[in-house]
Protein backbone atom coordinates (compact mmCIF):
# COMPACT_ATOMS: atom_id res chain seq x y z
CA UNK A 1 0.00 0.00 0.00
CA UNK A 2 2.41 2.22 0.79
CA UNK A 3 4.34 2.29 -2.82
CA UNK A 4 0.90 2.57 -4.07
CA UNK A 5 0.82 5.59 -2.04
CA UNK A 6 3.65 7.26 -3.25
CA UNK A 7 3.23 7.00 -7.12
CA UNK A 8 2.37 9.59 -8.81
CA UNK A 9 -1.07 9.79 -10.93
CA UNK A 10 -0.57 10.29 -14.62
CA UNK A 11 -1.96 14.02 -14.35
CA UNK A 12 0.42 15.04 -11.03
CA UNK A 13 3.46 13.50 -13.25
CA UNK A 14 2.58 15.87 -16.62
CA UNK A 15 2.24 18.94 -13.97
CA UNK A 16 6.07 17.96 -12.63
CA UNK A 17 7.23 17.88 -16.42
CA UNK A 18 5.75 21.21 -17.26
CA UNK A 19 7.37 22.36 -13.96
CA UNK A 20 10.66 21.15 -15.09
CA UNK A 21 10.55 22.20 -18.17
CA UNK A 22 9.22 25.83 -16.93
CA UNK A 23 12.65 25.59 -14.72
CA UNK A 24 14.67 24.88 -17.95
CA UNK A 25 13.06 27.30 -20.02
CA UNK A 26 13.97 30.19 -17.21
CA UNK A 27 17.26 28.91 -16.89
CA UNK A 28 17.88 29.29 -20.69
CA UNK A 29 16.62 32.40 -20.61
CA UNK A 30 18.48 33.67 -17.80
CA UNK A 31 21.68 32.24 -19.93
CA UNK A 32 21.02 34.07 -22.89
CA UNK A 33 20.44 37.32 -21.42
CA UNK A 34 23.57 37.04 -19.44
CA UNK A 35 25.46 36.05 -22.45
CA UNK A 36 23.80 38.89 -24.67
CA UNK A 37 24.61 41.53 -21.73
CA UNK A 38 28.11 39.86 -22.09
CA UNK A 39 28.46 40.43 -25.54
CA UNK A 40 27.07 43.97 -25.99
CA UNK A 41 29.54 44.98 -22.98
CA UNK A 42 32.45 43.26 -25.01
CA UNK A 43 31.32 44.75 -28.23
CA UNK A 44 31.05 48.53 -26.51
CA UNK A 45 34.30 47.60 -24.75
CA UNK A 46 35.64 46.91 -28.63
CA UNK A 47 33.83 49.78 -29.95
CA UNK A 48 35.19 52.37 -27.05
CA UNK A 49 38.84 51.16 -27.62
CA UNK A 50 38.29 51.39 -31.37
CA UNK A 51 37.35 54.77 -31.03
CA UNK A 52 40.46 55.76 -28.90
CA UNK A 53 43.10 54.29 -31.34
CA UNK A 54 41.48 55.81 -33.92
CA UNK A 55 41.08 58.91 -32.16
CA UNK A 56 45.22 58.24 -31.34
CA UNK A 57 46.12 57.56 -34.57
CA UNK A 58 44.50 60.33 -36.31
CA UNK A 59 46.07 62.54 -33.85
CA UNK A 60 49.28 60.90 -34.09
CA UNK A 61 48.68 61.41 -37.62
CA UNK A 62 48.21 65.27 -37.86
CA UNK A 63 50.72 65.73 -34.87
CA UNK A 64 52.84 63.82 -37.10
CA UNK A 65 51.83 66.11 -40.70
CA UNK A 66 52.47 69.59 -37.81
CA UNK A 67 56.11 68.01 -37.34
CA UNK A 68 56.86 67.06 -40.62
CA UNK A 69 56.12 70.79 -41.25
CA UNK A 70 57.02 73.15 -38.57
CA UNK A 71 59.29 75.19 -39.12
CA UNK A 72 61.73 76.82 -36.46
CA UNK A 73 60.97 80.23 -35.49
CA UNK A 74 63.81 82.99 -35.39
CA UNK A 75 66.82 81.25 -37.24
CA UNK A 76 65.98 83.33 -40.18
CA UNK A 77 70.02 83.77 -41.04
CA UNK A 78 70.86 81.18 -43.07
CA UNK A 79 68.64 79.14 -40.89
CA UNK A 80 70.73 79.85 -38.17
CA UNK A 81 69.59 82.06 -35.12
CA UNK A 82 72.13 85.51 -34.25
CA UNK A 83 72.54 87.09 -31.18
CA UNK A 84 73.65 90.79 -30.48
CA UNK A 85 73.63 93.24 -27.75
CA UNK A 86 72.76 92.28 -24.53
CA UNK A 87 72.42 89.07 -25.71
CA UNK A 88 69.14 89.36 -27.56
CA UNK A 89 68.31 87.45 -30.80
CA UNK A 90 67.61 88.90 -33.82
CA UNK A 91 63.69 88.45 -34.67
CA UNK A 92 61.40 90.04 -37.34
CA UNK A 93 60.33 92.47 -34.72
CA UNK A 94 63.59 92.75 -32.61
CA UNK A 95 66.99 94.06 -33.70
CA UNK A 96 69.44 94.38 -30.95
CA UNK A 97 71.38 97.89 -30.94
CA UNK A 98 75.07 97.30 -32.21
CA UNK A 99 77.54 99.32 -30.04
CA UNK A 100 78.99 102.96 -31.39
CA UNK A 101 81.94 101.87 -31.49
CA UNK A 102 82.07 98.05 -32.82
CA UNK A 103 81.36 98.86 -36.62
CA UNK A 104 84.77 97.89 -38.79
CA UNK A 105 85.98 99.95 -41.44
CA UNK A 106 83.23 98.75 -43.80
CA UNK A 107 80.44 99.87 -41.10
CA UNK A 108 79.62 96.73 -40.16
CA UNK A 109 79.47 95.21 -36.58
CA UNK A 110 81.55 91.64 -37.35
CA UNK A 111 79.44 88.66 -37.31
CA UNK A 112 80.89 84.78 -36.16
CA UNK A 113 78.99 82.16 -37.56
CA UNK A 114 79.00 78.63 -35.89
CA UNK A 115 78.14 75.44 -37.06
CA UNK A 116 78.07 72.97 -34.29
CA UNK A 117 76.33 69.96 -33.28
CA UNK A 118 75.80 69.49 -29.25
CA UNK A 119 76.88 66.28 -28.75
CA UNK A 120 80.37 67.00 -31.09
CA UNK A 121 83.44 66.68 -28.19
CA UNK A 122 85.45 68.70 -30.69
CA UNK A 123 82.41 71.86 -30.25
CA UNK A 124 82.89 71.54 -26.66
CA UNK A 125 86.31 72.35 -26.84
CA UNK A 126 85.85 74.98 -28.86
CA UNK A 127 82.61 76.25 -26.43
CA UNK A 128 84.71 75.56 -23.56
CA UNK A 129 87.94 78.08 -24.23
CA UNK A 130 86.02 80.64 -25.78
CA UNK A 131 82.35 80.83 -24.50
CA UNK A 132 83.04 83.34 -22.17
CA UNK A 133 84.67 85.10 -24.70
CA UNK A 134 81.86 85.19 -27.34
CA UNK A 135 79.56 86.12 -24.96
CA UNK A 136 81.02 89.21 -24.03
CA UNK A 137 81.80 90.37 -27.10
CA UNK A 138 77.91 90.01 -28.06
CA UNK A 139 76.74 91.25 -24.98
CA UNK A 140 78.99 94.60 -25.29
CA UNK A 141 78.07 94.63 -29.25
CA UNK A 142 81.49 94.11 -30.29
CA UNK A 143 80.10 91.05 -32.39
CA UNK A 144 77.22 89.02 -33.34
CA UNK A 145 76.96 85.21 -33.03
CA UNK A 146 75.26 83.39 -35.62
CA UNK A 147 74.90 79.74 -34.34
CA UNK A 148 73.29 76.82 -37.11
CA UNK A 149 72.61 74.00 -34.53
CA UNK A 150 72.89 70.55 -36.75
CA UNK A 151 72.87 66.86 -36.01
CA UNK A 152 74.54 64.25 -37.58
CA UNK A 153 75.68 62.02 -34.26
CA UNK A 154 73.02 60.21 -33.81
CA UNK A 155 73.59 56.42 -33.46
CA UNK A 156 76.98 57.07 -33.50
CA UNK A 157 78.63 59.75 -30.79
CA UNK A 158 74.99 59.74 -29.62
CA UNK A 159 73.50 56.69 -28.67
CA UNK A 160 69.93 57.59 -27.52
CA UNK A 161 69.25 60.00 -30.17
CA UNK A 162 70.75 62.94 -27.49
CA UNK A 163 72.40 64.90 -30.99
CA UNK A 164 68.77 65.98 -32.49
CA UNK A 165 67.09 66.11 -29.30
CA UNK A 166 69.46 68.61 -27.57
CA UNK A 167 69.44 70.11 -31.03
CA UNK A 168 65.55 70.29 -31.23
CA UNK A 169 65.50 71.40 -28.21
CA UNK A 170 67.72 74.55 -28.68
CA UNK A 171 66.09 75.21 -32.07
CA UNK A 172 62.19 75.29 -28.97
CA UNK A 173 64.16 77.69 -27.31
CA UNK A 174 65.13 79.95 -30.24
CA UNK A 175 61.25 79.78 -31.18
CA UNK A 176 59.75 80.78 -28.26
CA UNK A 177 62.12 82.10 -25.88
CA UNK A 178 64.85 83.40 -28.12
CA UNK A 179 66.44 85.73 -25.76
CA UNK A 180 67.36 82.92 -23.49
CA UNK A 181 68.99 80.87 -26.54
CA UNK A 182 72.30 81.45 -26.12
CA UNK A 183 72.41 80.87 -22.35
CA UNK A 184 70.85 77.56 -23.27
CA UNK A 185 73.17 76.39 -25.90
CA UNK A 186 76.11 77.45 -23.31
CA UNK A 187 74.27 75.12 -20.94
CA UNK A 188 74.11 72.16 -23.02
CA UNK A 189 78.04 72.42 -23.61
CA UNK A 190 78.66 72.32 -19.89
CA UNK A 191 76.26 68.88 -19.48
CA UNK A 192 77.30 67.55 -22.83
CA UNK A 193 77.57 63.92 -22.24
CA UNK A 194 81.01 61.84 -23.16
CA UNK A 195 81.16 60.66 -26.38
CA UNK A 196 79.34 57.21 -27.21
CA UNK A 197 77.37 57.68 -24.18
CA UNK A 198 73.64 58.24 -23.83
CA UNK A 199 72.70 61.93 -23.05
CA UNK A 200 69.76 63.67 -20.95
CA UNK A 201 66.61 62.51 -21.88
CA UNK A 202 63.74 65.14 -22.37
CA UNK A 203 62.52 66.00 -19.16
CA UNK A 204 66.03 66.57 -18.18
CA UNK A 205 66.36 68.90 -21.25
CA UNK A 206 62.74 70.53 -19.96
CA UNK A 207 64.69 71.09 -16.99
CA UNK A 208 67.53 73.32 -18.37
CA UNK A 209 65.21 75.24 -20.22
CA UNK A 210 63.49 76.49 -16.94
CA UNK A 211 67.31 76.88 -15.20
CA UNK A 212 67.98 79.69 -17.93
CA UNK A 213 64.46 81.25 -17.74
CA UNK A 214 62.99 80.78 -20.54
CA UNK A 215 59.57 82.21 -21.41
CA UNK A 216 56.63 80.17 -23.15
CA UNK A 217 57.93 76.99 -20.56
CA UNK A 218 55.08 75.02 -21.22
CA UNK A 219 55.22 75.40 -25.14
CA UNK A 220 58.93 74.40 -24.80
CA UNK A 221 58.59 71.64 -22.95
CA UNK A 222 55.61 70.31 -25.44
CA UNK A 223 58.12 70.76 -28.30
CA UNK A 224 60.77 69.12 -26.79
CA UNK A 225 58.53 65.96 -26.30
CA UNK A 226 56.96 66.30 -29.34
CA UNK A 227 60.53 66.91 -31.20
CA UNK A 228 58.79 69.26 -33.05
CA UNK A 229 61.59 70.52 -35.77
CA UNK A 230 62.66 66.65 -35.76
CA UNK A 231 62.09 66.62 -39.63
CA UNK A 232 63.08 70.10 -39.77
CA UNK A 233 66.48 69.16 -38.42
CA UNK A 234 67.49 66.52 -40.16
CA UNK A 235 66.76 67.93 -44.00
CA UNK A 236 68.52 70.94 -42.67
CA UNK A 237 71.25 69.34 -41.45
CA UNK A 238 71.55 67.10 -44.82
CA UNK A 239 71.79 70.66 -47.02
CA UNK A 240 74.02 71.50 -44.85
CA UNK A 241 76.55 68.64 -45.17
CA UNK A 242 75.64 68.30 -48.80
CA UNK A 243 78.09 68.81 -51.30
CA UNK A 244 76.69 71.99 -52.78
CA UNK A 245 75.83 73.95 -50.17
CA UNK A 246 77.99 77.13 -49.10
CA UNK A 247 78.64 79.04 -45.85
CA UNK A 248 76.99 82.60 -46.96
CA UNK A 249 79.59 84.79 -48.15
CA UNK A 250 82.12 81.88 -48.36
CA UNK A 251 83.35 79.77 -51.09
CA UNK A 252 83.34 77.23 -48.48
CA UNK A 253 80.76 74.44 -47.07
CA UNK A 254 80.48 72.84 -43.74
CA UNK A 255 82.75 69.55 -43.30
CA UNK A 256 82.44 68.86 -39.82
CA UNK A 257 82.00 70.72 -36.80
CA UNK A 258 82.59 72.98 -35.51
CA UNK A 259 83.31 75.07 -38.38
CA UNK A 260 83.99 78.80 -37.69
CA UNK A 261 83.57 81.70 -40.38
CA UNK A 262 84.14 85.19 -40.07
CA UNK A 263 83.89 87.55 -42.85
CA UNK A 264 83.96 84.88 -45.39
CA UNK A 265 87.40 83.28 -43.55
CA UNK A 266 87.17 79.43 -41.62
CA UNK A 267 89.19 79.44 -38.49
CA UNK A 268 91.78 76.48 -38.96
CA UNK A 269 92.82 75.38 -35.43
CA UNK A 270 95.27 72.82 -37.59
CA UNK A 271 93.78 69.92 -35.55
CA UNK A 272 95.11 71.00 -32.88
CA UNK A 273 92.88 70.97 -29.85
CA UNK A 274 95.45 73.47 -27.59
CA UNK A 275 94.66 75.94 -30.52
CA UNK A 276 91.02 75.14 -30.87
CA UNK A 277 90.21 75.70 -26.93
CA UNK A 278 92.69 79.28 -26.78
CA UNK A 279 90.72 82.32 -26.49
CA UNK A 280 93.60 84.17 -27.41
CA UNK A 281 94.74 82.93 -30.44
CA UNK A 282 90.85 83.18 -31.69
CA UNK A 283 90.79 86.55 -30.35
CA UNK A 284 94.09 87.26 -32.93
CA UNK A 285 92.64 85.44 -35.33
CA UNK A 286 89.47 87.30 -35.12
CA UNK A 287 91.25 91.01 -35.02
CA UNK A 288 93.13 89.99 -38.61
CA UNK A 289 90.25 88.82 -40.57
CA UNK A 290 87.74 91.67 -39.38
CA UNK A 291 90.28 94.75 -40.67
Amino acid sequence: MAQNASRQTRSEQRDAAREKAKELREASARKERTRSTTIKVAIAAVVVVAVALIGLSINGAVNQAKNDSAVPANLIYDNGIKIGTNLEAYTTSQTPAPAASSSTASGTVPNIVIYLDYQCPICNIFEQGNADQLRQWAKTGAATLEIHPISFLDGRASPNTYSSRAANAALCVASYSPNNFLDFSNLLFQHQPAEGTPGPENPELVKRTTEVGVQNAAKIADCINNKTYGKWLTNTTNTVLGTDYKVKGANFGVTGTPTIVVNGNQYDWQGNGTYLASPARFAAWFQQVIK
